[in-house]
């Protein structure tokens, strides 16, 4: 039984969990520790598993022991079946004869395509000297006028039909591939100057070839060992498993493309079922209000069985409440959705939007941790992936605003360019006022929304986002927010003092309301939208008990009669409603009143006491100072002075 096999003849036997090309082949082997010096097949050593072939070309021959356990098992079952044979062509055939013909299919479309067209010219010769039997060429004379004719050999020719002897004619085409692998001898690296090389090259660093070569020469020639061409550390470097070079040099990030990304099939939703949020930093300058320059952020939401941005908000950094006035906005444009996948980020997982809700920032949940917003309205969150942007189909909104929203017109001189190396030459020289920024991507997203022709699986190739939102919008089931809800979701000012007038000053506004008339010189929480502050206040007591909704109160012209007509019949009426309120709560008059108190009961005089007890001492004369004559003047201190030394006692019966 044969005992000895080549790289190369491993893999063209086709076996169960072998690579087919060579070069894999012995990686498995470098892999599996097959070429390990202490393994070598010697005199000394008779169950080493490998030895030098002997003949033109010299390499390796290994021992079946290097193949995986289901390989072993395969070829050992075939040999049992066959006799080896004696010479190197009748073993490749012999080898061939000893697989089925699924094997042989399989080892043959495994094949480069040029190998396989070289296959199919040998098939058409062979079927060629064939047709010239049947039509009544002696054999030897139909070979040797087909190698004439196509140029080869008559040693080739009876080669080739040597090679499909045996075989069911519908197997001479795998057969009659090529099983010449190529260079297979290799130069030996020393094992310790290998492992320095590798160790070297397989750096995040990414060195290159060559600078590991040199340093691995220059420790070879310290250690006194010779090493081959650098060319020969190549092409063990390309024989080596490419996901093992990736991670090494790369990292996971740059393993993960070697995976396929998920695809997701979100046609499974109805719009407003589920939505999707994140943040994005704009590549532009904008000028704030205030005088400040810097990039804005944007918090949107987007519909994920559409795609469609259903709302959004920009700032200056991404905070819990701006993610809290974007999620405002979409409830009360289109109602409240039953999923949410949000980013890990902190304004997303902060209390206030989905407390009670476990995070990576929040493992534990207590039971005296406030209910967020999303908790409170029965929204399911779900945390995508940390610095996963194919877990969040919004991403690829961004990826869109970043190339057509960041570069357009309006924004030309502000434009900051989408990494440190890739600033245009007009960077910094201009500023967008925030006002036209909201503008313009106010606009923009409007026209991504409505664009038709999107080609996702909703869309079709044909609707926009718009499109495919409104249509499915129409036939779902939508929960609506009460006023009541709306009001979670703005933010808080706390310790507002309400002014003599009844009013509430915030941010240069006045916002007022008959029921604060009630609440005058008293702390309040105001409720409001930044963005919409003439929209008015929701107001609420310190214990979080809802007082009213205050309107502003817009300021009027200094000669505007008109405004200065209505405030005055405004304020006429509600003095008119206190009247008559007040007229409703006091039901007496006056008059009344002093009647009713005038009847009543005047007290018993106090009984006189039964003894007095004098003090001695400034008595006398006090008594002097008593018997002045009336319009002489007493001094108040003198007389004040007297009236302390004055005690009456009360004596009980024992002291008379």
């Amino acid at each position: 039984m044969r005992e000895w096999w080549t790289a190369a003849e491993f893999a063209d036997l086709g076996l169960p969990d072998v690579p087919t090309a060579k070069k894999a082949v012995l990686a498995m082997i470098e892999r599996v520790g097959g070429n390990a010096p202490d393994r070598q097949f010697t005199t000394e050593n008779p169950l080493g598993i490998w030895r030098r072939r002997q003949g033109r070309g010299g390499g390796r021959e290994y021992r079946m022991d290097v193949l995986p356990g289901a390989a072993k098992a395969a070829l050992a079952l075939r040999l049992k079946r066959a006799a080896a044979p004696e010479t190197p062509q009748e073993a490749e055939g012999a080898a061939l004869a000893l697989r089925d013909s699924a094997e042989l299919w399989a080892w043959f479309d495994a094949l480069p395509q040029k190998r396989k067209d070289e296959a199919k010219r040998r098939l058409d010769a062979l079927l060629a000297v064939e047709e010239l039997q049947k039509a009544g060429r002696p054999r030897d004379h139909a070979l040797m006028d087909m190698a004439s004719r196509i140029d080869v050999s008559l040693r080739t020719l009876y080669g080739w039909s040597h090679l499909v002897g045996g075989l069911d004619r519908a197997d001479w085409l795998p057969a009659l591939a090529p099983r010449h692998i190529g260079r297979v001898a290799e130069a030996e690296i020393p094992a310790e100057m290998w492992a320095t090389f590798v160790s070297d090259y397989l750096r995040d660093s990414k060195p290159t070839i060559a600078a590991c070569f040199r340093r691995t020469e220059s420790a070879a020639q310290a250690a006194g060992l010779a090493i081959p061409s650098m060319k020969t550390f190549q092409r063990r470097v390309e024989a080596m498993p490419k996901t093992t070079v990736v991670l090494a040099r790369e990292g996971v990030d740059g393993l993960k493309k070697l995976y396929p990304a998920q695809e997701r099939d979100r046609s499974s939703f109805h719009a407003l079922e589920a939505v999707n949020a994140d943040g994005h930093v704009w590549d532009v300058f904008v000028k704030w209000l205030d005088g400040t320059v810097s990039r804005p952020v944007l918090i949107g939401f987007q519909d994920l069985y559409s795609g469609m941005i259903l709302s959004w908000r920009i700032a200056r950094t991404s905070d819990a409440a701006t993610v809290l006035l974007a999620f405002g906005d979409l409830v009360e444009t289109y109602g409240i959705p039953e999923h949410c996948w949000l980013d890990n980020g902190r304004e997303f997982a902060s209390k206030w939007f989905t407390g009670r809700q476990a995070n990576r920032y929040r493992f534990k949940v207590k039971e005296e941790d406030p209910a967020g917003v999303l908790t409170q309205l029965g929204v399911q969150v779900h945390w995508t992936k940390p610095y996963s942007g194919q877990s969040k189909p919004i991403e690829r909104a961004w990826r869109d605003f970043a190339g057509e929203i960041a570069k357009h017109p309006a924004f030309d001189g502000a434009y900051a360019g989408n990494s440190p190396d890739a600033k245009p030459e007009s960077y910094g020289s201009k500023a967008v006022p925030i006002e036209t920024f909201e503008k313009v991507v106010a606009a923009e997203i409007a026209a991504h929304n409505a664009r038709a022709g999107r080609r996702s699986s909703v869309c079709g190739g044909r609707l926009s986002f718009q499109q495919a939102f409104a249509a499915s919008y129409a036939d779902a089931i939508i929960r609506k927010a009460a006023p009541a809800q709306s009001r979670l979701w703005l933010l808080a000012c706390e310790g507002v003092k309400v002014r003599s007038d009844a009013s509430v000053h915030l941010e240069g506004n006045r916002y007022w309301d008959e029921k604060l008339t009630d609440m005058v010189g008293h702390k309040v929480i105001l409720r409001f939208d930044p963005a919409d502050l003439h929209a008015g206040v929701c107001v609420y007591r310190l214990d979080g008990a809802h007082v009213v909704d205050a309107p502003a109160i817009d300021k009027s012209g200094f000669r505007d009669v008109a405004e200065a007509s209505a405030h005055g019949r405004a304020r006429g009426a509600f003095l008119k409603a206190q009247r008559t309120l007040l007229d409703a709560v006091r039901t007496m008059s006056p008059d009344e009143v002093a009647a009713m108190s005038m009847q009543a009961e005047v007290p018993e005089a106090l009984p006189e006491p039964r003894a007095i007890r004098p003090i001695f001492g400034g008595a006398a004369a006090l008594a002097l100072q008593l018997e002045r004559e009336p319009d002489q003047d007493v001094e108040p201190d003198a007389f004040s002075r007297g009236v302390g030394r004055l005690r009456l006692v009360t004596n009980n019966a024992a002291d008379d």
